[in-house]
């Protein structure tokens, strides 16, 4: 049977970092259901597409409507192996609602692999699960890490960090690095 991966999204979620992971890890055979709180499956989210153009930071470019395949208030998180949050904009608001935060909590708490990139650090620290944990985001992000009682990781936009069950990652570019690396953490075997 095939790990369920549960991914977090809200409107403007960046556009890369919700397609581009759901899509692999649904090729490679894992079960992926992406939710929104209040969405149903079948209806979507907004995404953005930030990109890095040498600019003081990224700029914002409307995306695609990312269908979802899952209904918030449906959402069992005890049925999920691991979970992915995505950054973007959704972070920052996604992290106040209560319910997303007990489940990112479930996750952490039960020790599964979670993955987050870019922004995806606001909602672990909103959860306040970052305690003693090494974790990368977007450069802007590091200080709510720090704040969070983490310590945030600063690395190339290219790499990713693991530290136990938490893969994370400062932006897109690092998709081949965090990708693999929570395979990895899912424990798949990937030979070339």
């Amino acid at each position: 049977m095939a790990k369920k991966i549960l991914f977090l999204v809200g409107d403007f979620v960046e556009d890369y970092e919700v397609m581009v992971p759901f899509q692999l890890l649904s090729a490679v055979g894992y079960e992926t259901v992406a939710v929104c709180p209040d969405k149903k499956a079948g209806e979507f989210v907004r995404t953005a597409v930030h990109d890095f153009e040498g600019d003081q930071t990224y700029s914002e470019k409307p995306g695609h409507n990312f269908t979802l395949n899952g209904t918030f208030d449906e959402i069992d998180e005890t049925e999920f192996d691991a979970l992915v949050i995505p950054g973007g904009r959704a972070p920052e608001y996604i992290r106040l609602n209560p319910r997303v935060l007990d489940i990112v909590r479930h996750f952490a708490n039960a020790n599964k692999p979670i993955a987050a990139i870019c922004h995806g650090a606001q909602v672990l620290a909103a959860a306040d699960v970052l305690k003693g944990k090494k974790c990368s985001a977007y450069p802007a992000v590091g200080p709510t890490v720090n704040a969070a009682g983490g310590t945030y990781m600063d690395i190339a936009v290219t790499d990713a960090y693991v530290d136990g069950n938490l893969v994370s990652a400062p932006a897109w570019p690092a998709h081949p690095a965090w990708m693999a690396k929570f395979m990895e953490v899912l424990g798949a075997k990937i030979e070339l």
